[in-house]
């Protein structure tokens, strides 16, 4: 399943396989909670000795989200079946499931959603395939809505350039239409990571072997994920700084190989706009297979 594969209109709006809006037997009329800020945490502190406060750390809640006034349509021989539908979408699930939401011209976003309240009534638009009043509440435990694209960007370790070849038998070419060769271009070991939203997204790092103590660094903030392994050829190092894990292969965690030098990964973010990072390793670790590749999604909220 393709988050929002089915979105495409104003109004339209996806839980997990399900769409909502025109078109569909479901109509919304209200939803709160989508463009709101998520209720914040103030880490603030009254002064002891001034008036006001020391300015501390807002972190924002779980976002809440209802929809509201929904309207259920169809004929009355088929309604059972559409109520069946949307029941088993928004029945109770440990996992969360993606919500896409387009309201006007900008484009959908994407958030991580569990079903928390579900409200059908039953009355007699029953018997005329007709139901109003009812609800869903929906429940984000990372507040942030992301745009549906998931970007990527690689690198190598960094690589000189091979520069002219002067002992060359037949000397240089000065004469030549294609000017002379310089060789290929070298690698800076350095990308940089666009973040189009207005909030923190937290990237996935892979590790790719071989590769003596790889690490990333945010050259405006000197942040670093850093990791005292030595990864084999084909060997990929995970990390998941939403999460706070890191994984090799897959399966093992290797969290603990962090250096002193690594920050803990969950404060490891892309902020707005564009980030430059850098990709290296130990002294002597160059081979050219080694990679690092960002994955991530610009976050608004």
């Amino acid at each position: 399943m393709v988050p929002g594969d089915r979105v495409t209109a104003p109004g339209h709006l996806q839980l997990g396989e399900l769409l909502l809006g025109r078109g569909t037997p479901y109509r919304w009329r209200t939803l709160t909670g989508w463009a709101d800020l998520p209720p914040l945490d103030n880490g603030s502190i009254p002064r002891s000795d001034a008036h006001g406060a020391l300015a501390g750390r807002l972190l924002a809640q779980s976002r809440v989200i209802t929809v509201e006034d929904l309207v259920i349509r169809a004929r009355p021989d088929q309604l059972g079946a559409v109520v069946q539908q949307l029941e088993d979408a928004t029945a109770v699930t440990d996992d969360e499931v993606p919500l896409v939401v387009q309201l006007d011209a900008r484009g959908p976003l994407l958030a991580w959603v569990r079903v928390t309240a579900r409200t059908i009534p039953v009355g007699r638009g029953y018997r005329v395939g007709t139901i109003t009043g009812a609800a869903l509440q929906l429940t984000a435990t990372d507040p942030r809505r992301y745009a549906l694209p998931e970007q990527l960007a690689r690198t190598g370790l960094p690589t000189p350039e091979p520069g002219l070849d002067w002992h060359g038998t037949a000397g240089l070419d000065w004469q030549s239409e294609a000017g002379v060769d310089f060789g290929p271009p070298g690698s800076t070991g350095t990308l940089t990571a666009a973040n189009a939203g207005n909030a923190p997204a937290h990237p996935v790092v892979a590790f790719t072997g071989p590769v003596s103590l790889p690490s990333v660094t945010n050259l405006a903030t000197g942040d670093a994920l850093e990791y005292a392994l030595d990864l084999a050829a084909g060997d990929v190092l995970t990390v998941d700084t939403g999460a706070g894990t890191v994984t090799l292969n897959a399966t093992a965690s290797r969290l603990y190989a962090a250096t002193a030098r690594s920050v803990p990964e969950q404060t490891f973010t892309l902020p707005p706009g564009a980030t430059d990072l850098a990709f290296r390793s130990a002294p002597g670790s160059s081979d050219p297979a080694a990679s690092a590749t960002l994955r991530w999604r610009s976050a608004y909220w």
